[in-house]
Formats: structure tokens, C-alpha cells, sequence
């Protein structure tokens, strides 16, 4: 399963990882490798309409978020293709 957020769409950007130098000449600068920074996915319980209940991911900083707390509620529906 890919690692993109249900409720948002956050997905997994692209950096540099950048190691520390201890001084010298341009030719021994710090080196740059590539990496990834990964959204920080949690699995979730949420109940759906017809009374069941059903497992998505979300990123972290939206469980605190207040979508998220109404889809919880009751009083906003699930996002398409959940």
C-alpha cells in the first residue's frame, strides 16, 4: 500500500541529507546525498455510515485535526475511494 495519507493526501517528499563538515577547503564540503522524508502514517479505526467500522491511515498531525474529529462524529463522511 502506497504511503499517502486517507484524509489528506500527504505523501513522501524528496530531500537532501546533508552531513556536517568540520571546516576545510571548497573541495571538502559537506556531502549531499539524496533521501526521503515519509509522512508519519497511523492506522486508524473509523465507524462508517451503514454501522461497521473501518481501518485507514492518516497522517499523525491529523488526528488532533477537526475533519478528522467530525468524521469521527458522524457529522462528515469518509473520503472517496476509503
Amino acid at each position: 500500500m502506497a504511503r499517502v495519507c486517507a484524509l489528506t493526501g500527504r505523501k513522501s517528499q524528496s530531500g537532501r541529507n546533508v552531513r556536517y563538515n568540520h571546516g576545510g577547503m571548497w573541495e571538502m564540503r559537506a556531502p549531499k546525498k539524496p533521501r526521503k522524508f515519509h509522512v508519519n502514517l497511523q492506522t486508524v479505526t473509523v465507524p462508517t455510515p451503514d454501522g461497521g467500522t473501518k481501518k485507514i491511515k492518516i497522517a499523525a498531525r491529523m488526528i488532533t485535526s477537526r475533519a478528522f474529529k467530525a468524521i469521527l462524529a458522524g457529522e462528515r463522511a469518509l473520503p472517496k475511494g476509503v
